[in-house]
């Protein structure tokens, strides 16, 4: 274990100039990157309109329609569902020290999908507040379960065993909610969810989300500190006069809220909150101070690109922006539980 904390600390020189070099080069990317979101869709808009439509708005003109009231809330929203789901997995894996935690993996995306089956159920028109409620109590009632089953072993939460646990569970939920789905009629509402994007993002939408997310996101950084010293183990944690629990109760919390507002809004997006966290750790360290502002900045960027590319795999249709994230992460996810399993 000192070996490897030692390892750690080496690998962490001066990476707080490359984790600075990133968050203001990651930022004016996603800028960018937002703008061609912005451009790029089913009507031929250009740049002169997209300005006019910004700064001379006319609501008689279709285009300044389109680019106020559905591309630009929809690239925000694919930014802000971004970083919550890459900075709740790297709360995740730092709090769990487990490679494979992450809210897709872990039951988390699965209990929010299905507490808002429930909703509909309920009431077949909810408002965005009721299911983003739903999201919170599902993505709880997830995790929570996933961690039980878990800690059921004698062994302890290893990390395959704690992936093993989410993926049952994660199974079991998805079944429910599509009995749910069946049994009440409600499949077309909750197809969207299944399939995951952000095609359907309103302003309303994004009034929801952007407080919870910032709020979410900024607790997080004041949690960085004390999840830098937790990775190090819960023993270490302790001799270093951290509170462990209390810490890993608010970090919880704050997962459940970034994720269940994500959930809530573009439904079903796997792997964003297993990827970027690796990739992160890999440029900047083992620092969560500089891990979760510069996941927020990546997974932002990852899943506003995921977003456009889906609109150019079959234009004029649009692929499930979720099948995009899956790309990449399902071959990032083998690899590491290939990895982590050598270790049982």
């Amino acid at each position: 274990m000192a070996v490897h904390s030692a390892k750690q600390k080496n690998s962490d020189k001066s990476r707080p100039f490359v984790a600075s070099m990133i968050l203001i080069l990651g930022t004016v990317v996603l800028i960018l990157s937002i703008a061609l979101s912005v451009l790029y869709g089913a009507a031929d808009i250009n740049l002169q309109t997209i300005w006019h439509s910004v700064t001379q708005f006319d609501p008689t003109q279709s285009a300044h329609q389109v680019i106020r009231n559905l591309r630009i809330p929809r690239g925000l929203a694919a930014a802000l569902i971004g970083a919550a789901l890459a900075v709740s997995g790297a709360i995740m894996q730092g709090m769990t020290r487990n490679a494979l935690a992450s809210p897709s993996i872990m039951g988390v995306t699965a209990g929010a999908g299905f507490t808002m089956a429930i909703a509909l159920a309920i009431n077949p028109q909810p408002s965005s507040i009721m299911m983003m409620l739903s999201a919170f109590v599902g993505a709880g009632l997830g995790a929570g379960i996933v961690f039980g089953v878990g800690t059921i072993s004698k062994s302890g939460l290893t990390p395959v065993k704690l992936a093993l646990a989410g993926t049952a569970v994660t199974t079991m939920l998805s079944a429910l909610s599509s009995a749910f789905t069946i049994h009440f009629n409600i499949a077309k509402d909750l197809s969207f969810w299944y399939a995951g994007g952000v095609a359907s993002v309103q302003w309303v939408h994004v009034q929801l989300l952007a407080p919870v997310t910032i709020i979410g996101l900024i607790i997080s950084l004041f949690l960085a500190k004390s999840i830098t010293v937790l990775n190090l183990g819960d023993d270490v944690a302790k001799g270093l006069g951290q509170q462990t629990v209390l810490v890993k109760v608010i970090a919880i919390i704050v997962v459940l809220i970034l994720t269940g507002a994500a959930v809530s809004v573009a439904g079903t997006i796997g792997f964003i909150g297993l990827v970027i966290p690796h990739i992160t750790r890999f440029l900047v360290g083992v620092n969560y101070r500089w891990i979760i502002p510069t996941a927020a900045v990546l997974g932002a960027l990852l899943l506003v690109l995921a977003d456009t590319a889906s609109r150019m795999i079959n234009p004029p249709f649009e692929t499930p922006v979720g099948t995009v994230t899956a790309l990449v992460g399902v071959p990032f996810f083998l690899y590491l539980a290939r990895k982590e399993g050598r270790g049982l």
